[in-house]
């Protein structure tokens, strides 16, 4: 029978919550969502527990990483059905703050952990101000939580990249680690927003890992044909719109030019739909050219 989890709600339940591990020794992992767990969000929890002895995971819709147009009123949120997730896996607390709680001047913050150039190309170019509200969501979390070490998955590795950067850059004493992307049989790429296709639009999503695949398969003759092999599974596809298609050098999230050798991380950003119900999906996967 899996043990009891605690809900923490405040900032003071948490810190408390935190404290009371600390005193007997235990090491303390956190695992930082948005809610609408799938078997994805399910696989970081089973990592940060072979990394610790108390697991944390947090549920938070954060505002500052949606723009205007964005779909924050449409996010999937489950949150008993969550909790209960955690509770099979035996996480000991679940952070589940309010809008209010984490951002006590009408959920907006004037303090900012800004992500720089790297975050306004690619998914920040498409998402102006994401990555700022990401990072500083994450400090926060980092700041409340004081985990010795924070799990994310490698499907926004942009995220991934400027996180540990982040990190890294402030000195924060933290360990970040990440897990592979978690698929379906068919290749789509697990994502909270999967919830909000149709029957058609989840076969129409499969081109993101078409697209990878074909540039995978294009790697012994360089990045343009890398770049070309995906782009025509996307002309092929009506039902997709393409946001961006990169290929980065992945140990600087580096555009990787045609003479570039070795390991090469190919991103693609898509929407699957039409008109105000279009959804927005992400996906990637790293290759060697040789």
């Amino acid at each position: 029978m899996p043990a009891a989890i605690q809900t923490l709600t405040t900032v003071d339940e948490a810190r408390a919550f935190v404290a009371s591990e600390r005193a007997a020794g235990r090491r303390v992992a956190l695992v930082p969502t948005m809610g609408a767990l799938h078997q994805g969000h399910l696989e970081l929890v089973r990592t940060a527990r072979e990394h610790a002895d108390t697991v944390i995971a947090s549920v938070f819709v954060n505002p500052l990483q949606f723009g205007p147009h964005e779909d924050l009123e449409r996010y999937p949120r489950t949150p008993q059905a969550d909790t209960e997730q955690l509770v099979v896996l035996g996480v000991e607390a679940v952070f589940m703050p309010s809008v209010e709680e984490m951002y006590p001047d009408g959920g907006r913050s004037a303090t900012l952990v800004t992500a720089g150039h790297l975050g306004t190309v690619l998914e920040g170019r498409s998402r102006p101000g994401h990555y700022d509200g990401v990072l500083t969501v994450v400090t926060k979390l980092f700041s409340i939580l004081q985990p010795e070490l924070a799990v994310f998955g490698e499907k926004d590795a942009q995220q991934l990249f400027l996180v540990r950067r982040m990190v890294r850059e402030l000195n924060l004493p933290l360990e970040i680690v990440g897990v592979p992307t978690v698929r379906e049989p068919d290749g789509l790429a697990l994502s909270s927003r999967n919830a909000l296709l149709t029957e058609g639009e989840r076969q129409d999503a499969l081109a993101l890992s078409r697209a990878l695949e074909a540039a995978g398969a294009a790697a012994d003759r360089g990045v343009e044909a890398m770049l070309a092999a995906a782009q025509s599974v996307f002309q092929a596809d009506t039902g997709v719109r393409l946001d961006y298609l990169a290929i980065v050098d992945p140990s600087t999230f580096a555009f990787a030019g045609d003479h570039h050798h070795g390991p090469v991380q190919v991103l693609v950003a898509a929407r699957v739909g039409s008109g105000a119900t279009a959804v927005r999906l992400i996906d990637n996967a790293v290759f060697t050219i040789p």
